[in-house]
Formats: structure tokens, C-alpha cells, sequence
């Protein structure tokens, strides 16, 4: 195990740590952070998706997800995996990670090569490491929530040969997202926090089955986070996935960590994690969440969290209203707005763009991206 400077006093926005335990020491994370963000044009673009925008005047969201990690994982053991194009900014944002844990794919391979690439790096400094994988763009106001929970499951996976998930318990019948099936629950006494046998993963249902898992009560919305031991994800990866499997084994005694990944890992066949391991893995096991989450999926998730007047228009910026309602309004820069007359629109500013949407057309308006000039992309 690679040695770490306890005495080495982390300063972030939001935490400070002055010291980790052994435990601590031993934890490991991937943070994903390289999707595009068209849902939130005109403010994402592809070099500043919505993981590195700040939607709510309190950070952008992967300065959040970092943030959330503090006290579970040290600084020096936080990768991001991210793209060339968003590398830049990624760097700039997140200034303490150590250089080399900054990571940009080479190629969009979906989740399982990039999960992958994260376990091999981590693996390739304590193959014995505890692991917690983490998207970059979902909403958690309740951080300490977060931590205990994935204290837990961290704990867990040095005891337990099982790969883990964290769920959200649904809200309402969302054909959107995937599903996990549980059994029963987890006999553990160590545990503070509910953990259930997993039966399977189920994909984005249409609305009718979507409604029947809801009245279920035993399926939770899969997040994509996900907690192992690095061995024993190795392990399952050389059972169910040879090709990842293969590509972390070279990784780990590479000579030019860089220059292999460079060469290889545009080579590995695109697929998502759930497919090539979680759904096919020896034995899953889920832990419910118990803090609040939202994939802030388009402009009207965002809406939810701003200011909102007697009429139900929802704004970040000075806003007169007449006779409007249930209108988005979002201003980079500041601007007053003024509407008259409208219902349930989207109007978002950027200076050099102005996007007015009808609320039902959000899930469209990554559709209008492939129409404009190169400059507003």
C-alpha cells in the first residue's frame, strides 16, 4: 500500500480533515464525470457539461461529489474519470487531487471499460483497496447521510464477498430510470443501515411495469453507485467479463500507465456495468439510501430547487410576472426578466444563447444541439 501523509491537513469548501483512520486509508473512489449535458443547453456545453456547472449557488456538482467524500476517502486516493474535452476544466475545478488521478478516456466506451480503467488504476496502488464508485452529477443535499451510509457499505465489502449498490426507494413510477429487484434483507449486526439481498437488475420498464414495481414496495431506482473490494471485483470481472478483466491485469504492471491506456482503451468493447457485470456477478447486494437524491436529469428538475413566486415561476435571477405561471427562468449573468402572459415555459440566458422551451418539450431540447453552429455547442 502506497504510503499517504496523514499529517497532511486537506482544506476544501466544505470540510476539513486533519487526519484519517486506518479504515479511511484503505477507501478508494471513482468519481464519473464525463457525460454531455445536452438536456441544459444553452449553459452546458460539450467542454463544461452539467457536472461542472453550478445550477444552485453552491458549487458545481462535481465539487460537490468531492466534497461529499470527505472523512471516507483521502484526497490522494480520489480519481475522476473524464474526457479530453472536459479535462481542462475538471483539472481547474478540482485543484487538489494529485495530477496523475485526473483522468481523460481516450474513447467513449461506457460505464464498464471506464469503471474498469478506475478499478486497474486503484488496484495498480493497493490491490487489497475498498472501492466506491460515484457519478458526478447527482443532487445530494444530505452529505453526512451519504457518508454513514457509505461508511457501511465501505466496512462491508472488507467482510462480505459481494458486489454493492446504493438505491433509491422510488418516489413514483419513473419508466426512466432501471430497476433493482431485492429479496430479503442483510443479517448483520455491524450494520446501521438497511442492506438487501439482490435478485436482479431490470431495465428502463414502460410505464404500465414501472407502476407494477412501485406497488411492489421490494425495487429501489439503481443510481449507479456501486462498493466492492477490488480483489473481489477483479475476481468477478475474470469470471463474467475476461476482456476488463484482461485490460486491468496488463494496466496494473504497465511500465507508462498513460501510454497504455492511450493504446488500449479505445480498443475495449462498449457496454454499460450493469450489463457486463452487475447483472451476471456471483452475488449483489443493495443498500437503501437514506439521504435524498436527484439525477437532475433537464431544466425542469432544476427548477424544483429555485426561488419560486406566488404564481409557481421558478427563477435564479430578479423576475416580474403578469398573468405567467409555472415558468423556468435561469440567467448566467444576472439579468432581470420580465413576462407577460405566458404558461410553463423555459427561458434560460447565457449571454451569447437564449433557449425558450415549452416545459413539456425538455426532454427535446438535446435534439435542437445537433442544429446549431459550432460555437454554441
Amino acid at each position: 500500500m502506497p504510503v499517504i501523509r496523514i499529517e497532511t491537513v486537506i482544506l476544501l469548501d466544505s470540510w476539513c480533515i486533519s487526519q484519517y483512520t486506518e479504515f479511511a486509508m484503505a477507501n478508494y473512489a471513482l468519481i464519473l464525470a464525463g457525460g454531455s449535458g445536452t438536456r441544459f443547453w444553452p449553459l452546458s456545453r460539450n467542454a463544461k457539461p452539467k457536472q461542472l456547472l453550478d445550477l444552485f449557488g453552491n458549487g458545481t456538482m462535481l465539487r460537490q461529489a468531492v466534497e461529499r467524500l470527505g472523512g471516507l476517502v483521502p484526497a490522494e486516493n480520489i480519481f475522476i474519470l473524464t474526457n479530453a474535452l472536459q479535462e481542462a476544466e475538471v483539472r481547474s475545478q478540482i485543484p487538489e487531487l494529485p495530477a496523475e488521478n485526473i483522468v481523460a478516456e481516450p474513447a467513449r466506451r461506457d460505464t464498464a471499460p471506464a469503471v474498469s480503467l478506475g478499478v486497474a488504476l486503484i488496484a495498480a496502488r493497493d490491490p487489497q483497496a475498498n472501492m466506491i464508485v460515484i457519478p458526478s452529477d447527482s443532487l445530494i443535499l444530505d452529505d453526512s447521510a451519504f457518508r454513514s451510509l457509505a461508511a457501511d457499505a465501505l466496512a462491508l465489502a472488507e467482510r462480505e464477498n459481494a458486489l454493492m449498490t446504493i438505491g433509491i426507494r422510488p418516489t413514483w413510477a419513473c419508466p426512466g430510470y432501471g430497476y433493482i429487484e431485492r429479496a430479503g434483507k442483510l443479517n448483520d449486526a455491524a450494520l446501521s443501515h438497511d442492506c438487501y439481498e439482490v435478485v436482479r437488475f431490470r431495465e428502463k420498464p414502460d410505464a404500465a411495469t414501472a407502476e407494477q414495481y412501485l406497488a411492489s414496495g421490494n425495487f429501489t431506482w439503481n443510481a449507479g453507485m456501486f462498493i466492492w473490494n477490488v480483489a473481489h471485483v477483479r475476481a468477478q470481472l475474470a469470471t463474467h467479463t475476461p476482456e476488463l478483466a484482461d485490460f486491468i491485469d496488463r494496466l496494473t504492471v504497465a511500465d507508462d500507465i498513460p501510454a497504455f491506456i492511450a493504446a488500449e482503451f479505445a480498443k475495449l468493447t462498449p457496454i454499460s456495468i450493469d450489463f457486463a457485470l452487475m447483472e451476471k456477478a456471483d452475488r449483489v447486494l443493495n443498500f437503501e439510501a437514506s439521504f435524498d437524491w436527484d439525477d437532475v436529469g433537464s431544466w425542469i428538475s432544476v427548477g424544483k430547487y429555485l426561488k419560486k413566486d406566488d404564481a409557481d415561476n421558478a427563477s435564479n435571477t430578479a423576475l416580474s410576472a403578469q398573468d405567467s405561471a409555472r415558468n423556468i427562468v435561469f440567467s448566467a449573468n444576472g439579468k432581470h426578466v420580465a413576462l407577460v402572459g405566458v404558461d410553463d415555459l423555459i427561458v434560460v440566458d447565457t449571454g451569447d444563447a437564449l433557449l425558450v422551451a415549452h416545459r413539456d418539450q425538455a426532454d427535446k431540447i438535446k435534439n435542437v444541439v445537433a442544429k446549431l453552429p459550432d460555437n454554441l455547442v
